[in-house]
Formats: C-alpha cells, sequence, structure tokens
C-alpha cells in the first residue's frame, strides 16, 4: 500500500456507512414461544422483504411472519453499493448469451420491475434517497470501446436510451484521466441508499401485519404433518408454506448448496466532497458508474456527495467460509484506495471515513434461479450475484407464484424454470474458482483476451463474478 493510500485510510472506520444511521430502527423482539403461519419467510434482506410485503399485497387474508437471524438489511441488502439495475440476468450480455429468445421478455420485465420498486418507494414514503440517475460503462481499455459500441447497438434495438461517448464526452460527464469513452444508459439504473430502503421495506412489512422476529435464528425445516415446521433456539414456527430468502448463507435446503458460493465484495466511502473537488470532477449528473473490465470497480456519489468505490476483487475463502473478521482486509483495501486516486487523482487529500465488506451469493450462471421443495411448500429465490437490489423484487413475485401454484408469464420462462449447473465440491471448487479470477485479471491485461480455461467455461456456460 502506498502512502497515499496509507494517509487516506488513516482514520477510516470499520463499519458500514450505510448502517452508521441514526435513522436505523430498533431491533424487533426475538421470537418467544411457539408459533404458527399461514407463510413463513426467513431472511430480513431484500429477498424476505418484498416477499412478505407482496404476499400480503397479494393475499391479504395470509398471517405472515419472517424471522431473520441478524436485524433486517444487516447483510448484503444494507451494505452493498446502491445499484438497483433493471436487469435479472446479470446484464444484458449474460442474458443474451443464455437466454436469447427471452430476453426482450425479460428486458421488458425487468424494466416493469423497476419501476414498480421507485413507484413503492413513493407510495410508502420511503426515504431512501432514490435517484433514476442510469448509469456509465466506462471504458479504461482499448479494446473496451469496440465491447460497448457492440452493446449500445443491442440495447437500442431493445428500445434502450443507450449512447456511446468519446473520450471528451465522457470526461465532461465525470472528468478521469482513466476514460477513453463510455456507454450512458439513462434508464436502467437507479441509486438507492440500500440500507434504508431494507428499513423502510420493513416498516411496510410492519404496517401491513407481517410479525418480525429478529436475532431469530433458523436452525432446519422439518414436516409437520401437512405443514412445515421451522426449528429456532426460542422455538418453532408451523407454517403452512416456508419461502426461504438466506443467499449467501447456508441453505436451510441442503442440496442447494453446490448452487451457490459466498464471496466477500469490499467497499470504501469518501469524507464529503467540497464545491471545489466536485467542480474538479464534474459529475454533474450523479450517474452510477462501472468500469468494463472483468475485475470492475464501481462508484457512487451519496445524498451528502461522498464518493463509494468498490469492487474489483471478488474474494472467495476455501470451503465456502463466512466469517466477520472477513469483512476487513488491509491489503484489499489499500488496493482500492490505491486504484481510487489512479482514477481521480485530482482528489489528492481526500480522506476515506469508512471502510468495510460484505458476503453476496454467487451461481454458475450468474444470476438468480428459483424454485421449490417439500411438495410445493417451500420456495427458494437465490444466486443474484451482485444485482440483487432491484431483481430479489422479481424473485419474490416469483417465489409467490411457485408456492401458491400461479400460472404467470414469470414461471413460463425458461430463465425461471432452469437451474444453473453447480460448483464442484472442495478442493476443486476452490481451485476453480482461483484459476477463473486469475483467468480474468489475465484477460483484462491482453486486450480482452481468454485464455483456454475462459473459453472453456464460456462453451460450458459456468463462471465465476460478483
Amino acid at each position: 500500500m502506498n502512502s497515499q493510500a496509507v494517509a487516506a485510510l488513516a482514520d477510516a472506520a470499520p463499519m458500514v456507512f450505510w448502517l452508521d444511521d441514526k435513522a436505523a430502527p430498533e431491533p424487533e423482539p426475538p421470537l418467544s414461544g411457539a408459533q404458527s403461519a399461514d407463510l413463513a419467510v426467513v431472511g430480513g434482506g431484500y429477498t424476505g422483504l418484498w416477499t412478505a410485503l407482496r404476499a400480503k399485497d397479494r393475499h391479504p387474508e395470509l398471517d405472515v411472519v419472517l424471522l431473520e437471524a441478524d436485524t433486517c438489511g444487516a447483510a448484503a441488502s444494507g451494505r452493498n453499493g446502491g445499484f438497483c439495475d433493471a436487469s435479472l440476468t446479470h446484464g444484458f450480455a449474460n442474458g443474451l448469451a443464455r437466454w436469447p429468445d427471452e430476453l426482450p421478455t425479460l428486458d421488458r420485465l425487468g424494466r416493469e420491475n423497476l419501476v414498480a420498486i421507485g413507484e413503492t418507494i413513493g407510495r410508502l414514503g420511503i426515504d431512501c434517497g432514490w435517484e433514476r440517475t442510469g448509469e456509465l460503462t466506462v471504458a479504461t481499455a482499448p479494446h473496451h470501446l469496440d465491447e460497448l459500441a457492440e452493446e449500445a447497438t443491442r440495447l437500442r434495438d431493445l428500445g434502450h436510451e443507450a449512447t456511446l461517448l468519446d473520450q471528451p464526452a465522457v470526461q465532461a460527464e465525470l472528468n478521469s484521466p482513466t476514460y477513453l469513452g463510455a456507454l450512458a444508459d439513462t434508464t436502467s439504473t437507479a441509486l438507492v441508499e440500500p440500507a434504508r430502503l431494507a428499513w423502510g421495506l420493513r416498516r411496510a412489512c410492519l404496517d401491513a401485519g407481517v410479525r418480525i422476529y429478529e436475532h431469530t435464528r433458523v436452525t432446519a425445516v422439518r414436516r409437520d404433518g401437512r405443514a412445515r415446521s421451522l426449528l429456532t433456539a426460542t422455538g418453532p414456527v408451523r407454517a403452512d408454506k416456508v419461502a426461504l430468502g438466506t443467499n449467501a448463507f447456508p441453505s436451510l435446503l441442503r442440496r442447494l448448496r453446490l448452487y451457490t458460493v459466498p464471496v466477500y465484495d469490499l467497499v470504501l466511502v469518501t469524507e464529503p466532497l467540497s464545491a471545489g473537488q466536485l467542480d474538479a470532477i464534474g459529475w454533474r449528473n450523479r450517474q452510477g458508474v462501472g468500469d468494463a473490465s472483468n475485475l470492475f470497480h464501481y462508484y457512487r456519489l451519496t445524498r451528502d456527495n461522498r464518493i463509494l468505490w468498490g469492487g474489483y476483487t471478488p474474494l472467495y475463502y476455501f470451503g465456502s467460509r463466512i466469517d466477520p473478521a472477513l469483512e476487513q482486509r488491509d491489503a484489499i483495501h489499500g488496493l482500492l484506495a490505491e486504484h481510487f486516486f489512479q482514477t481521480f487523482p485530482q482528489l489528492d487529500g481526500i480522506r476515506f471515513t469508512h471502510r468495510w465488506g460484505g458476503v453476496i451469493d454467487t451461481s454458475t450462471r450468474f444470476c438468480a434461479f428459483f424454485g421449490t421443495a417439500s411438495d410445493g411448500k417451500l420456495g427458494y429465490a437465490l444466486g443474484y450475484t451482485g444485482l440483487g437490489v432491484g431483481a430479489t423484487r422479481f424473485g419474490a413475485e416469483v417465489m409467490l407464484d411457485l408456492l401458491y401454484g400461479e400460472d404467470s408469464e414469470r414461471t413460463q420462462l425458461r430463465m425461471v424454470r432452469e437451474r444453473p449447473l453447480p460448483f464442484p465440491p472442495e478442493p476443486l471448487r476452490s481451485a476453480g474458482i482461483h484459476l477463473t479470477r486469475w483467468s480474468m485479471a489475465r484477460a483484462d491485461a491482453h486486450g480482452g483476451r481468454r485464455n483456454p480455461w475462459l473459453r472453456t467455461l464460456d462453451r460450458l456456460g459456468l463462471g465465476f463474478d460478483f
């Protein structure tokens, strides 16, 4: 770590910026004693919260209970970058490669889903900094320019407002010497304050009559006659149907555990920029930004004009290890700080106030998958691979369709009916992931050329991403 990064990180608090907020609600009490419900939702992140809320919207008569091991929004839903993307397929290219015939439908459903999220936030009065800013995908290497041009053409064919920017045009939007051009998509991305969105959905669930028990870890799901019984340390919950929204954490349905792996993503946030610092970089349109590399950075402005800066190095640990100790990595946070100043050298001297990490789930097809088990009584949606802020609402709708036997446009999709290939067991899993990550970095450094390992994964429809 160079001296510039060391100085910038010297006072950074090891905590999540979004969760370090006086607006955080007091936790709901843990479960105490036996309960029963029509629908039990496991997990208080976006998947679980949307499922509980949409269940009450669609079937007001249902008695719904939600169980969360920590507090709602404490994991990935409260600590991500706050990019709410319309894509249900982890980007246009991934959707085109896997479901080309369905892509127009998936694209339309994704855009409708994004609109519905904004309308819900407005209707419920959730104060979460919702901004339909769009996104810039910036080219930082020459080979990115051709890739972005091809994507722009295909996006426009689907009705997107996608514009290619040359170097002067993108630097007029956001001034970095590293930019060679960009793809601007003005309609497919909104920015949001992720923890406040989770807290707002939590409040809406409570207002709708959902019973929420926090600090209540579910350890197992068992058959209980025609119903299912969820076991916790403080009592069972007997439910007719169960929706699982645990995502990166080990699934209560053991056979799903090979279909995802947990990946750590690390993030920094600066102090608020002064007026002079903002003038030095521009960013008057406040777009979310990501670069076009395989190992990419993502960044955005906050409500008070801080820069959130994350990404680049997805971290997997042998045996799918999850541990709070992995949320702080001096070397990786230092590397992120060095990259920040390479991108914005005019911000020399700015300091970071927060540094953290969080775990997400990734699947071999890079986007969510869905299904039921236990005679259709248990539903699941997981594997969002970093674009879950928006796609979790769609996942909640799919789970409810499947659990309540509703034949919908969603349930007819191949994307919904198919499951990804599983990851191999250890030690092959760890070896394959690290080889893939190394190969992605090599491709970035060699004009985008994919080595035989990546080409083989492409042919098999496999991969590793965040």
